[in-house]
């Protein structure tokens, strides 16, 4: 097996880059930390645990290590932090699959979302958009409830696989909206956007990066996106809520989880750096770049935003009867 790709985030003590001495609790580590990610390089959750490890990095004028153990949905990731030392020296970059979904979809986990890990801080939440092929001649969300309920099984939404999250977000529609539409799960989403572009499939809901320029080059229409307000990235577009279907939420987020036994003084030290430098103008550039709306708050904050995901998504795929391996 392939040692997993390790990226040094920043090897030099920045001595210079705080305008004063970081008051590190005793607890917190002294030598390099593991920022370990659940994905594969270049993706969404590796670059956001890149930049935020660099300013991290700069920070504590220390290494961050950014580590990537993809598989199996981010369980292997999450499997090797639940089960690493709580000295505060290993973070992992969680999403709504590691730490809401994943215990639905899967028969059994290596890991318990709720009992191994200390939320530390949601970081970012990448809003997606419901595009359609310009050819199917809706062009609002209730104009695409009434054509399905008009059309009951005609119409095809692509995924990038069972239990991703565009799989889920169709199927809570399907639920909210009460219509009938097919799941179409491809390998990966690329080939699922590209089959909406070609309009062998007619709808998706995929990330707002991954979709605008298609959509500003007209070869995608949008919607609607799947936040509860507005995005920032395309304030024109209302959300599925407004547009027709009260409630509807489904978003992609990142939160820095550790070890469940890390000191407290640890993970609030943790959460205090995490916030500031996600107020940092280039960061946020950054991430408003991927598409990613900045999300701040304490560590309680972010349990209690886990535990309202959990249920949510159960709900969803119970009923739909999603299941992954």
């Amino acid at each position: 097996m392939a040692p997993p790709n390790i990226v040094l985030v920043l090897a030099a003590f920045l001595c210079c880059a705080q305008p004063a001495a970081q008051a590190f609790p005793a607890a917190f580590p002294t030598k390099p930390v593991r920022f370990v990610v659940g994905f594969t390089p270049g993706g969404p959750s590796d670059i956001l645990a890149r930049a935020l490890g660099q300013k991290l990095a700069e920070r504590f004028g220390q290494q961050v290590v950014v580590e990537n153990h993809p598989g199996a949905g981010g369980n292997l990731a999450a499997e090797l932090v639940a089960k690493s030392a709580p000295d505060g020296r290993t973070w992992l970059l969680g999403n709504n699959s590691i730490l809401a979904t994943n215990q639905s979809l899967y028969r059994s986990l290596p890991y318990d979302p709720a009992k191994d890990f200390a939320p530390v801080a949601l970081v970012a939440i990448q809003p997606n958009i419901l595009v359609v092929n310009p050819r199917l001649q809706v062009v609002s969300v209730k104009e695409l409830i009434a054509y399905s309920k008009a059309n009951p099984g005609k119409l095809n939404y692509a995924s990038s696989g069972a239990g991703a999250a565009a799989h889920l977000a169709g199927e809570l529609f399907k639920a909210m909206a009460g219509v009938d539409i097919v799941h179409v799960p491809y390998k990966g989403a690329q080939p699922a956007l590209t089959d909406v572009i070609a309009g062998q499939v007619q709808m998706m809901f995929a990330t707002s990066a991954s979709v605008i320029p298609y959509v500003r080059a007209g070869r995608l229409r949008a919607l609607a996106v799947t936040t509860a307000q507005r995005s920032a990235s395309v304030p024109e577009l209302s959300t599925v809520a407004e547009a027709g279907v009260p409630g509807f939420e489904a978003t992609t987020w990142h939160g820095v989880v550790v070890p469940a036994a890390t000191p407290l003084a640890s993970i609030e030290f943790l959460n205090r750096n995490i916030n500031a430098a996600l107020e940092e103008k280039d960061l946020r550039e950054r991430l408003a770049n991927l598409g990613a709306e900045i999300a701040t708050g304490t560590p309680q904050e972010f349990a209690a935003y886990i535990a309202r995901e959990v249920p949510k998504w159960a709900k969803v795929v119970r009923d739909s009867g999603a299941r992954a391996e």
